[in-house]
């Protein structure tokens, strides 16, 4: 058997008038993820992970912030798209994804199962096999200063 790992990170800054969604769930919280798609950065690193995995090029690359036809695409549809466009043609599976929300507001802990439910979906996995976990950034630099939300994800792909 033959065994990949990826690893991905992304960073979208909170802004007004935006819908904040994480892993395909809409949060309620008065501000959302700034970005050319819905900035869904939980979604954009699992994917940077799975691409990274295959050594492949990063998500902009794929979804270039340029391209007009992709504004304000759903990232669970990129996420989908990337898995079985690249992870499925090139022969993999996913065997686990584990990842970390880092966000100084809002209380993520009542959405994770959501996230959890819609990612498993997406990825053909069992819940058992995503990792989503949240922590704050004890008030340390954008993040701290609630300006921004990160997300940090690794993925192992078996052949």
């Amino acid at each position: 058997m033959e065994l990949k790992i990826g690893h991905g990170y992304d960073i979208h800054c909170l802004v007004m008038g935006r819908a904040l969604i994480l892993g395909g769930v809409q949060v309620p919280f008065e501000r959302g993820l700034f970005g050319h798609s819905d900035a869904d950065c939980l979604c954009h690193a699992i994917t940077d992970a799975l691409l990274g995995a295959l050594a492949l090029p990063d998500i902009g690359q794929f979804y270039p912030d340029t391209d007009k036809k992709t504004t304000d695409i759903a990232s669970t549809e990129i996420l989908r798209n990337i898995y079985e466009n690249e992870i499925l043609y090139h022969g993999y599976k996913v065997e686990n994804v584990d990842c970390t929300i880092i966000a100084q507001e809002p209380q993520l802990a009542p959405y994770i199962h959501l996230m959890r439910n819609n990612l498993a979906k997406l990825l053909r996995l069992s819940k058992d096999r995503i990792g989503v976990k949240a922590t704050t950034n004890e008030g340390l630099d954008d993040i701290g200063a609630k300006k921004a939300i990160a997300c940090h994800a690794v993925c192992l792909l078996s052949k």
